[in-house]
């Protein structure tokens, strides 16, 4: 079967453990399977594919909970393998979504998939240590809502998911990791090493692709990139940013200076 249906359909699956045999199956099979990126796949009804719980609220009602405690350790975790499960979810929406493009891309953002899935269950593994469970917390849709917004404009999703809500783990994972070896779960904070170094390489895929875009639609990066927030509403972003993992993911001196002189999206 073709490769970016496969996509699809692994997107379209709603039980995590499901999703990702589906992933890390299709990465292994890659090599194998026909690629056909100028096909037009109809989009079904309901996706992204996900379980009934976590139960989704608006991202101001979630509590920020203290990691010194094991329920507030277990819900920070959680809350990281919320982001991951819905990293998959994006990764694979971005095989399937928009044809016409190199090859490379699609293999690239199927790696991506992969290593989501990993991370995903890697956090979720380590949550039922505490006694917990994906889905056990509430959580927010706040990823999934860009994705929506930016689903017909190519430019605009990797200008604003992986450059923008993605490149902002690379900022808090430092101090989250530090709340986390204070608290003593040095199992966690080894996870966290892991996610953030497969982030860096994430977000430098997201930067190729959005230059790559930029240099086809004869659009400047640097002052395509805060149009493009201003028109869907991404969130603002605001300093301490990390500028050795961001200068590893590809942003420029130009991009870092920018970021540190304005919040994005203001």
């Amino acid at each position: 079967m073709e490769l970016r249906r496969r996509a699809l359909q692994a997107l379209c699956l709603s039980d995590p453990l499901a999703k990702a045999d589906a992933v890390h199956a299709l990465w292994a099979e890659r090599a194998t399977l026909s690629l056909d990126p100028s096909a037009r796949h109809d989009e079904p009804d309901g996706l992204p594919g996900r379980p009934a719980r976590p139960r989704l609220v608006p991202p101001g009602t979630v509590p920020q909970r203290s990691p010194f405690t094991r329920t507030g350790r277990a819900a920070l975790l959680h809350a990281i393998a919320h982001i991951e499960f819905n990293a998959i979810n994006l990764a694979l929406d971005a095989v399937w979504r928009f044809p016409d493009l190199p090859p490379a891309y699609y293999l690239d953002w199927l790696r991506v998939a992969d290593e989501e899935a990993t991370h995903h269950a890697l956090v979720a593994d380590h949550l039922a240590t505490l006694g917990h469970a994906y889905g056990d917390f509430d959580a927010h849709d706040g990823l999934w809502t860009m994705a929506v917004k930016t689903r017909e404009d190519f430019l605009a999703r990797m200008a604003l998911v992986p450059r923008t809500l993605e490149a902002r783990g690379l900022d808090v994972t430092p101090g989250i990791q530090a709340r986390l070896r204070q608290a003593g779960d040095l199992q966690a904070v080894a996870i966290l090493d892991v996610i953030l170094r497969d982030e860096v390489g994430h977000v430098a895929i997201g930067n190729h692709w959005y230059r790559w875009a930029c240099e086809r639609d004869g659009r400047e990066p640097l002052a395509a990139y805060p149009q493009l927030a201003a028109r869907y509403a991404a969130p603002k972003l605001k300093p301490p940013f990390n500028q050795e993992a961001r200068r590893r993911a590809g942003f420029t001196a130009e991009e870092l200076a920018w970021l540190e002189a304005r919040e994005v999206g203001a």
